[in-house]
């Protein structure tokens, strides 16, 4: 708890509306978790203004609020011009800047950012380090697992996150780091000490509009890593030595750089690739060692993913040997290249691939082993980068035998657009289906396929629903193509 003047000392500039100076016991923006005492920032969102809904904080608690416009209330109120840049400072200083107490790293990219940040977990786990993990499918706080409702949450909620990873002793905190929550100034206030960058392929194209932008809203990751060289506190960006967008990273940090790849001389390094359908191998050279990794993650993405974690591990203290032990026993990522097996004489593999380049992975992947026709189920979301629509279809086209567009989250848009947007893509002669309902799509493939067949399902991979409309309804690809089989071989 702070007193109110205290707290917002630490702001620049600000005027303050009211004399009184309330003990603060909690920071909220919703107005729905606002109890006694709380301190409400009313923020100006995309579909609420936080301002309108000052008088139901008051009447929840509130004893102050920070806001960008003049109220008529009874409590102070804190006049600033920017309240999301405000709420990253005050959350920062009234949770006594948690992330200056353990390690924290940052894995931002395209694709890939799930996967390396499990890994990482893994390894430091296994090193008997006590961790907590921010993403996409949810947070976890040593070993209790929360729900997330973005990749990475707003500053407040991120710093209440902190604190309570402090509490629980956590050593190091692993967190995917998106380009909207960059962009967006959510992470202000983390003191990262490892930066990581996947890659950088086209996505998001609808909020950044540009190539350029995007790559340039993934490079604050390694422009906020610090300009400053303290003994106590080393920063380090490790970078995929085989992205051409690596070299622009380079630049705009201050931290020492370790880079990672494949194709180009990097300070580890993977060579002699073997990918089969139980698994991939490699040799690794690192630190002036060299070993054979055995993976039994399948594809070179998973390469570049293993690569990715074993270097910001390395980096964090943890030894080769422990490192490569810790990949080797890795069964997978839920809906990462994840296989459905029920029975059947084909293959089936649940994958979230959903931009273009994930997509190309994964069905080069598929064919490194494919002993059949490969069958590709894929669609895009509404409301999202309708550029990347006839890409989509046409790598499915080119790389599998068969294509079936249907739906992914179609949001507000109609979903039967989504897939012409995508048949733009196809060849005139491509052979492919196009099945509106997912649930039919996936029915189709798995009675079209064939033994030794595979069929791919990619763009939702771990998600356990669907956006139709305003309406999320439950929905799990691998649910539905499990039953599909079983249905099947009755």
């Amino acid at each position: 708890m702070k007193k109110l003047d205290e707290l917002i000392c630490s702001l620049y500039e600000y005027k303050k509306i009211g004399s009184t100076n309330p003990v603060i016991k909690s920071i909220e923006m919703d107005s729905r978790l606002v109890q006694d005492g709380s301190l409400f920032i009313c923020i100006e969102g995309y579909t609420v203004d936080g301002h309108d809904y000052a008088m139901q904080a008051i009447g929840n608690g509130a004893v102050a609020l920070i806001s960008e416009k003049s109220l008529s209330v009874d409590v102070p109120v804190i006049l600033v011009k920017d309240t999301k840049r405000a709420m990253a400072i005050l959350a920062n200083v009234f949770y006594d800047h948690p992330t200056t107490k353990f390690s924290l790293i940052g894995v931002t990219g395209t694709n890939g950012k799930t996967t390396t940040t499990h890994l990482i977990e893994k390894i430091l786990n296994d090193a008997n380090k006590k961790t907590g993990l921010i993403g996409t499918m949810y947070m976890k706080i040593a070993d209790q697992t929360l729900e997330t409702k973005n990749t990475t949450p707003e500053s407040l909620s991120l710093q209440q996150i902190f604190a309570e990873m402090v509490e629980q002793k956590v050593e190091t905190a692993i967190m995917e780091v998106s380009s909207h929550a960059l962009h967006l100034g959510r992470v202000r206030g983390c003191d990262f000490n490892i930066a990581v960058f996947t890659n950088l392929t086209q996505d998001h194209l609808d909020y950044h509009e540009t190539m350029e932008a995007y790559r340039n809203a993934k490079g604050l990751l390694f422009a906020q890593l610090g300009n400053t060289y303290c003994s106590n506190t080393v920063k380090i960006a490790v970078l995929n030595g085989d992205d051409l967008a690596s070299k622009e990273y380079e630049k705009m940090t201050s931290a020492q750089i370790v880079t990672y790849g494949i194709e180009n001389k990097c300070d580890v390094s993977a060579t002699n690739i073997q990918i089969t359908a139980q698994g991939t191998s490699f040799e690794v050279s690192a630190q002036g060692k060299k070993a054979t990794v055995q993976l039994k993650m399948i594809g070179k993405f998973s390469v570049y993913n293993a690569l990715a974690a074993m270097t910001a591990c390395l980096v964090d203290g943890i030894s080769l040997d422990s490192i490569i032990s810790s990949l080797e026993s890795v069964e997978g990522v839920s809906g990462r290249f994840e296989p459905v097996d029920a029975g059947q004489p084909f293959t089936v593999i649940v994958d979230y691939a959903h931009t273009p380049d994930s997509l190309e992975n994964v069905l080069k992947t598929v064919k490194e082993f494919a002993q059949g026709e490969i069958h590709v189920i894929v669609g895009c979301g509404g409301d999202r980068d309708k550029t990347k629509r006839p890409l989509m279809a046409k790598i499915a086209n080119e790389l599998g035998d068969y294509v079936i567009l249907t739906s992914d989250n179609p949001r507000s848009e109609d979903p039967m657009q989504i897939i012409f947007d995508m048949e733009k893509g196809l060849s005139k002669q491509s052979g492919h289906v196009s099945i509106v309902d997912r649930k039919e799509a996936i029915i189709y493939a798995i009675e079209k396929a064939k033994v030794k067949d595979v069929i791919v399902i990619a763009g939702k991979g771990h998600e356990t629903y669907q956006i139709i409309g305003k309406e999320t309804i439950f929905f799990d690809d691998r649910i539905i193509a499990a039953n599909a089989i079983k249905e099947m071989l009755k």
